[in-house]
């Protein structure tokens, strides 16, 4: 079993940035990708963007240039991080992030989100 808690959410200005970080834990050396959605209240949930176990990242087209995922693998963690930079009030979302194993086809685990308010 894996546990994801995400922290660093928060309220900023048009054009600030925030980081939010994602910390996994348990069964860590089963987690291939790592990826951050956001939802907005009775929409969709969005993907954001993932990485990989080996730093291969990708990113929506709503965020590419603007938001940086990285990623750190330890023994007993893995973190990650969203550095979201350039925000603008359409970045205002709930956001979780997500894990999968190696071998999964989808995303097994789901941290409890951490909200983001960009304010014009």
């Amino acid at each position: 079993q894996v546990h994801l808690v995400e922290s660093g959410g928060g309220s900023v200005q048009t054009g600030g940035s925030l980081k939010l970080s994602c910390v996994a834990s348990g069964r860590v050396e089963r987690i291939d990708a790592v990826g951050w959605y956001r939802q907005i209240p009775w929409k969709q949930r969005e993907w954001v963007g993932g990485i990989s176990r080996d730093g291969t990242t990708h990113y929506a087209e709503s965020v590419k240039g603007r938001f940086t995922i990285s990623r750190d693998n330890a023994k007993d963690t893995v973190t990650v991080w969203l550095q979201m930079n350039t925000l603008k009030p359409e970045d205002t979302a709930t956001y979780y992030c997500a894990a999968y194993e190696y071998g999964s086809s989808r995303y097994d685990y789901w941290g409890q989100g951490t909200q983001v308010t960009v304010s014009s």
